[in-house]
C-alpha cells in the first residue's frame, strides 16, 4: 500500500511521537539508551536478572537481563506451552553512526585544546560540522574495592568542528566537504591552560563531572551528540527530526509495544543489540551468543528439552526492525523506480536477493497479515541494482538460531547523518504492528 493521500496524525500519534524524542534526547550513548529502557521495564513490574546467577523463571511473568551495559534482552512467558507457541521475537539495536573519543583523546596544539576521534560506523561526517557538540558514556572509575562505571552526560555544548571558510575551500559547493578523518575531524575544546598537561585538562573536567579526583578515572568510552534537542517539523507539524532515529526509533517502538502487551499466552522476545553499525560481531553484538544464550536460559529453566527447544524455534517468528531509506525528490536517481517508500506511509518490508535483508516471500507475507490485522498500511523496498546494500541484524540472527524472519522499517530522510528526519505517523504505525505480533 503507498497511497498518495494525505492522512490525519492523531493526538495518540503525536504523544507518541513526542516520547521517542524525549527519549532520544536521554540517550546520546548506547550505555544510556539500555539505562533508560531498563528504568521502564523495571517501573512496569519486569524483573531484572543476572547473567552470573541462576535464575528462576514462571510462565506469565516479564524479565530482562543487560549484557555489557549497551545490550538488553526482555522477554514475557506466556501461560501456553512455548513448544505451542513459539517465540514472537523483535530485534533492533541501540548505536549509531558517530564519533567516539580515543583512549587519550586531549592534545594541545597552538594554545587550544583539541580532542582526537575516531570514527564509529558510516556517519555523514560534514553533518557533524557547525554543530553544538557534546560528549556522553560510561567512565570507569578506581573504588576502595575495585572499580565502578558511571553513566556521564554533559548537557552543554562543549566541543565543536568548525567548517573551513569558503574563502580557504572555493570548491566546497562543488566538490562537496571532504574530511580527512586523521587531521581534520579532531573536536575543538577550549583554550589549553599554560603549565597543565593537556589530557590532565580534560580529566580533570570528566572528575569535577563526577565529584571524583582525577587520578581515578581509570578508562572512558565517550560518544559524541549533537545537543539540540529533537522536534516535530512540516507545514502541519507531521515529520520528526533528531540525532539517532535510526536505530532509536525501531528500540523505542519494540519497547513501547511490548510494555503495551496484555496478551499472555504467547512469549515474548525484545533484543536490542550494541555494535550493529560495525558489524555486530561483538559479545554484545548480535554476532555474539546474548540472544541464544537467553533463549537456552529460558528453555532450560522451563524444563525443556533440546528437542522441545529446537521444536519452539521451529514455530518462532522474529521481526528485524531498522529504519529504511525513504523517498527523497531531490534525489531520485539514487530509488529503485518501482519501490519509492515514502514517509508518513506506513511500514517497509525491505527485500535483498543477496540476503542483506533477511524477508522472503513468506516471512513478509506474514508481516503483511499483522499490518492488516493492525489496521496500518505497508511498503515495499528494494535498494537500487548499481548501489550497495547495507544490511541488519536479520540476516545475522536468521543464520544463527534457524528462525523465520522479516527485516522491517519505519521509512526516514537522512540516514546517518548527526540529525535525521523521520514520521509521526509512521512511529506509531511501527508501534502498532510490533504490539499485535506480541499479541498474537
Amino acid at each position: 500500500m503507498n497511497s498518495s493521500t494525505p492522512v490525519n496524525i492523531s493526538a495518540q500519534a503525536r504523544t507518541l511521537a513526542k516520547d521517542l524524542l524525549n527519549f532520544i534526547d536521554l540517550s546520546p550513548s548506547p550505555w544510556h539508551a539500555v539505562e533508560q529502557v531498563s528504568q521502564q521495564l523495571l517501573g512496569a513490574g519486569f524483573t531484572q536478572l543476572d547473567e552470573t546467577k541462576a535464575w528462576q523463571l514462571n510462565a506469565s511473568k516479564r524479565y530482562f537481563v543487560v549484557r555489557g551495559g549497551a545490550s538488553i534482552i526482555a522477554f514475557t512467558l506466556g501461560n501456553q506451552p512455548i513448544t505451542k507457541t513459539g517465540f514472537r521475537m523483535v530485534g533492533a539495536h541501540t548505536d549509531s553512526p558517530s564519533l567516539r573519543l580515543k583512549p587519550k583523546a586531549a592534545y594541545e596544539t597552538d594554545g587550544l585544546l583539541r580532542i582526537g576521534v575516531e570514527v564509529y560506523g558510516g556517519p555523514i561526517l560534514a553533518t557533524f560540522t557547525d554543530r553544538d557538540l557534546s560528549i556522553a558514556g560510561r567512565v570507569t572509575v578506581r573504588t576502595a574495592t575495585g572499580h565502578a562505571i558511571k553513566l556521564l552526560k554533559f548537557d552543554d555544548a562543549l566541543m565543536r568542528l568548525p567548517n573551513l571558510a569558503i574563502h580557504m575551500n572555493r570548491e566546497v559547493n562543488e566538490k562537496g566537504l571532504k574530511l580527512n578523518k586523521q587531521t581534520e575531524l579532531p573536536l575543538l575544546f577550549g583554550e589549553s591552560a599554560a603549565g597543565i598537561e593537556a589530557e590532565q585538562q580534560f580529566l580533570a573536567y570528566i572528575a569535577t563531572a563526577l565529584n571524583i579526583a582525577p587520578q581515578d578515572i581509570l578508562t572512558f568510552e565517550f560518544n559524541v551528540f549533537d545537543t539540540q534537542k529533537g522536534r516535530f517539523w512540516g507545514a502541519n507539524q507531521e515529520f520528526i527530526t533528531n540525532s539517532q532515529l535510526d536505530n532509536l526509533a525501531s528500540c523505542h517502538a519494540a519497547i513501547t509495544a511490548l510494555l503495551n502487551t496484555s496478551n499472555q499466552d504467547g512469549s515474548n522476545i525484545c533484543a536490542l543489540f550494541d555494535h550493529e553499525e560495525v558489524g555486530s560481531e561483538s559479545a554484545t553484538g548480535a554476532s555474539g551468543s546474548f540472544l541464544a544464550d537467553v533463549i537456552n536460559r529460558i528453555t532450560n529453566c522451563m524444563g525443556m528439552s533440546e528437542e522441545e527447544r529446537l521444536r519452539a524455534l521451529a514455530q518462532s517468528f522474529f521481526v528485524s526492525a531498522d529504519m529504511a531509506h525513504a523517498y527523497h525528490p531531490n534525489h531520485a536517481g539514487a530509488y529503485e523506480p518501482c519501490h519509492h517508500v515514502m514517509v508518513n506511509k506506513g511500514p517497509v518490508i525491505k527485500t535483498n536477493a543477496n540476503q542483506r535483508y533477511a524477508t522472503n516471500a513468506d516471512t513478509a507475507a506474514r508481516f503483511i497479515a499483522l499490518c492488516e490485522r493492525a489496521k496500518v498500511p505497508f511498503q515495499q523496498y528494494s535498494h537500487r541494482t548499481d548501489l550497495g546494500c547495507g544490511s541488519t541484524i536479520g540476516p545475522i540472527l536468521a543464520s544463527g538460531l534457524g528462525v523465520a524472519s522479516v527485516d522491517v522499517g519505519s521509512p526516514m530522510w537522512a540516514m546517518h547523518s548527526i540529525r535525521e528526519s523521520a514520521g509521526v505517523l509512521d512511529h506509531h504505525y511501527m508501534t502498532e504492528v510490533l504490539r499485535t505480533l506480541f499479541s498474537a
